[in-house]
């Protein structure tokens, strides 16, 4: 690409053709989102810009050489959006994920279906990482008051951030705490719940994961040998915030949806286990009720 200035549709297809050399499957979608980032536009406003400029120009085409070593897009422009939210991330903090929009969707029909009466809906959101679900779901949900348990330093920074960026009429039914979700003692600050949802990390140890995942902090990708090791340690703590006929929606691997059911199924405090999947038709979350006090003892509200 020579020249001190060039159209904003033949940068694009320049850094489309790096990226796809570069062996990044949406390689057209990234190009687009990093030349409308040094442009402050969005990507269905490029085809009204004729000509960028030099400086531009070399800015973006650093951004796209720096995505073509498969350096996160979310890392280059500090921003993800998720569910219609937009959110500050970098590293440190785990990137949220298309398919994870699933969760909203289901907490939202939820809230409506069997809490359309209720003044407040009292959600928790289990490894928050960034906010998304939390941030997501109080968007979606008027009458949910959220609260966003994530445990490290680094992304409960980003956590801050993100509910402080919202429109007052959000953030101020967030609420954010700092803890590990497999501490018996973090749920009393969490309380009684009526829907409880949680991306958290599930990926087995030895997983080979794409460059990108590389990026992400570890600890919010791998659980143990099997992926198992956090949402084993969380079910039982979760039937004993749930109320009665409360329900949860945990992410899981796509090859440990049989496992995330049987934790539910054994744990007897559950029931309506059910997976579900995503659009891709790959196993992606499970859903569970808690079932009725008169049927699990030792229930305390």
């Amino acid at each position: 690409m020579n020249g001190s200035v060039i159209s904003a549709s033949a940068l694009r297809a320049a850094g489309t053709a790096t990226l796809a050399r570069a062996g990044i499957d949406c390689a057209a979608v990234d190009a687009a989102w990093l030349l409308a980032h040094v442009l402050g536009t969005q990507p269905g406003r490029l085809l009204l810009i004729d000509d960028v400029d030099a400086a531009r120009r070399a800015e973006y085409e650093a951004l796209i050489a720096r995505r073509a070593e498969r350096i996160p897009l979310q890392h280059l422009t500090a921003t993800a959006h998720f569910a219609g939210v937009e959110l500050a991330v970098g590293p440190g903090v785990f990137i949220p994920r298309p398919e994870t929009e699933l969760l909203v969707e289901w907490a939202a029909g939820i809230c409506a279906r069997e809490h359309s009466g209720a003044q407040t809906i009292r959600i928790a959101d289990l490894c928050s990482g960034s906010g998304a679900l939390a941030l997501a779901i109080a968007t979606a949900v008027p009458r949910a008051r959220v609260i966003a348990v994530e445990r490290s330093p680094e992304a409960l920074a980003y956590l801050r951030r993100n509910v402080a960026a919202q429109p007052g009429g959000v953030s101020e039914r967030v609420r954010v705490v700092a803890g590990d979700v497999t501490d018996p003692g973090v749920w009393e600050l969490i309380g009684p719940r009526q829907v409880i949802v949680s991306n958290p990390p599930y990926v087995p140890a030895s997983s080979p994961v794409s460059p990108e995942v590389g990026h992400d902090p570890a600890e919010a990708v791998f659980s143990g040998e099997s992926g198992m090791d956090v949402i084993t340690a969380m079910v039982p703590l979760i039937a004993g915030s749930l109320v009665p006929g409360g329900t949860v929606a945990i992410e899981h691997d796509d090859t440990t949806g049989g496992r995330t059911r049987d934790v539910f199924g054994a744990d007897g405090a559950f029931t309506e286990v059910s997976g579900h999947d995503d659009l891709a038709g790959r196993p992606r979350y499970v859903t569970a009720r808690r079932r009725p006090v008169t049927a699990v003892q030792g229930w305390n509200a």
